[in-house]
């Protein structure tokens, strides 16, 4: 080692002196990884001062102690142990104090702490960053009064200098360690929210915990509003279960649902609200877990040591526990809709065989028509109406229409619908008086959002003629001569306006004219590349097929139609109603 004369010559030239803390200060501050600072503050040292043993310890504002963090010379056991307090042995006098101790003999010196026989020496110096305690420099030599003035005053200096670069160090590990934790939080919220089944999401999240946080006992506790406990839905602790209801007014997981925000307990043994489940824990953390302003459970860790669990772990829960909180929600609505789609499903197979009783499988007799009919409903049931009346002798009515909407609901109010039609069909009104009737009917049992679409057609086999009333339904293709033509009709959806009139138009025809009703189901269906099916390709498909009975020709334009959607699932209900002139 040299001795101390030789140092101090070298730096006699107070700009050789400058130079040299610019280094030091330059070497610290060129890289932000903290063991590497360590190194550099260690080598200038021994380059400049010299020691035996070499110490850098660290303040933790958590336990009031400093550890080491970095040794020359020191024992492994030791520097894995070591926790000084504050006003503690030379150490932690200088950490308390602030100020330099320089010792000549530490033989002498009660405050001294043993840590190697031989060291005879001891110089310890306070690093300090913008006001606050980072840790101390400690050298210890094998020699008496192997550190002068000189030595304590350069080893401030440098202290000084790296101190920042320590606490930089420090706090860009801080930073770099939350920023993987962020990363890694987004990564299992994206997980999260891809498992709705609730076991398997909890088992996910007690693994992700711990991949964060080394817990020795993890636990996910829903609330019971009605009985306002809270139940273990998810608990674990050396892959053991538990079962015990907590009431609200207990426990620290009761008090942080009725705090609404983390409780940390550093020694269970020390607070009443603790209640034992498992033997051994003496730390714990809950996190509530709330759902748009509604608390709906707990998340809770457990260890068997005092004051494990840190500021920076709460931290890091509470920012896993709104994306828990949402996950298991959703996961719960989700078995509760499944549930209740089940028997939704079943309800749904039951109301398909009741309208399949309420809509004609076939055409009455009608003098003088040939009518064939069918039906395909985009879901279990259908919103789509038709019906065939005998209303008199050479005399019928043809009903063709269509609910607002898919499903239950369409279902339901072309039921109404229907329902309606059949009660007034044998009245004798004409088609627009009905039309008329039918909607001040619909208007008088509003359902909002909901009309339907329809249209009337009163045969006369005398007068041998077609009388049209239209509520805004599909325009009827006629076939005359084998030539296809649309016919012409308006009106205003039935349930949307009250007070309306709605017009007539009589068509005469002929032996032999088709007139073909279909749904709006035919033209919007699409296929693959979101082209529509369109009146078109109906038409054409309507014209391909005139030859056939009507009770064939709804099924080969349905094929048609399905050859041109390929593997395009139908999109809405379609129907169709096709009258021949005999």
């Amino acid at each position: 080692m040299a001795k101390a004369a030789d140092r101090a010559v070298r730096f006699e030239d107070r700009t050789e002196l400058l130079d040299f803390l610019l280094e030091v200060s330059e070497t610290t501050a060129s890289t932000l990884d903290l063991d590497q600072v360590m190194d550099h503050v260690a080598d200038v040292i021994h380059r400049v001062i010299g020691f035996d043993v070499f110490a850098i310890l660290l303040f933790s504002d958590r336990s009031k102690q400093l550890k080491v963090r970095h040794s020359i010379g020191h024992r492994d056991e030791l520097v894995r142990t070591l926790a000084i307090k504050l006003g503690e042995g030379l150490v932690g006098v200088s950490a308390e104090t602030r100020q330099p101790v320089n010792v000549g003999d530490v033989r002498a010196d009660p405050r001294y702490l043993n840590a190697l026989d031989a060291v005879r020496s001891e110089l310890v110096v306070p690093m300090i960053a913008r006001g606050r305690l980072v840790g101390v420099i400690d050298l210890e030599s094998t020699r008496e009064n192997a550190y002068g003035k000189r030595d304590e005053a350069l080893l401030t200096l440098i202290a000084a200098r790296v101190a920042s670069a320590v606490d930089n160090a420090r706090l860009y590990r801080r930073v770099e360690q939350n920023h993987r934790t962020l990363k890694l939080l987004t990564q299992l919220t994206k997980e999260f929210s891809s498992i709705l089944d609730l076991d398997t999401l909890l088992e996910k999240i007690a693994s992700a915990v711990r991949s964060l946080i080394h817990y020795d006992g993890f636990s996910v506790l829903l609330l019971d509003e009605q009985e306002q406990v809270l139940k273990h839905r998810f608990s674990l602790r050396f892959d053991q279960r538990k079962s015990e209801d907590i009431p609200l007014t207990k426990g620290v997981t009761g008090a942080a649902v009725r705090a609404r925000h983390s409780i940390r307990v550093a020694d269970t043994g020390n607070d009443e609200r603790y209640i034992e489940t498992s033997a051994g824990i003496r730390s714990e953390v809950a996190v509530p877990l709330i759902v748009n302003d509604r608390v709906i459970g707990v998340m809770d860790v457990e260890s068997e040591r005092v004051n494990f669990f840190t500021e920076e772990h709460s931290r890091t829960l509470g920012l896993l526990a709104p994306q828990v909180a949402a996950s298991i929600e959703n996961a719960r609505l989700y078995q509760e809709v499944a549930s209740r789609q089940l028997r939704m499903e079943q309800d749904l197979i039951a109301a398909r065989r009741v309208q399949s009783l309420l809509l004609p499988q076939e055409a009455p007799e009608i003098f003088g028509l040939e009518i064939g009919m069918g039906m395909r409903p985009a879901r279990e049931v259908t919103g789509d109406i038709y019906d065939v009346f005998e209303i008199e002798e050479k005399v019928a009515l043809i009903a063709f229409g269509d609910s607002s909407g898919k499903g239950a609901a369409a279902a339901l109010y072309g039921a109404m619908v229907s329902g309606l039609l059949r009660s007034m069909a044998y009245r004798r009104l004409t088609p627009a008086k009905m039309m008329k009737v039918l909607n001040d009917r619909l208007c008088e049992r509003r359902v909002e959002g909901q009309y339907v679409t329809l249209l009337l057609v009163r045969w006369d086999a005398a007068a041998k003629n077609l009388t049209f009333a239209s509520a805004g339904g599909g325009l009827p293709l006629l076939i005359r001569d084998g030539k296809a033509s649309q016919l012409h009709l308006e009106g205003v959806p039935l349930g949307l306006l009250e007070n309306r009139e709605y017009d007539e138009t009589v068509y005469e025809v002929k032996a032999g004219d088709l007139i073909g009703l279909f749904s709006d189901g035919f033209e919007d269906q699409a296929d693959a590349e979101g082209t529509p099916f369109g009146q078109t390709d109906l038409k054409r498909s309507f014209v391909r097929h005139k030859k056939l009975a009507p009770a064939l020709m709804f099924e080969k334009v349905l094929a048609d139609m399905d050859k041109f959607r390929g593997a395009v699932p139908i999109h809405d209900d379609q129907s169709a109603l096709v009258v021949k002139v005999k």
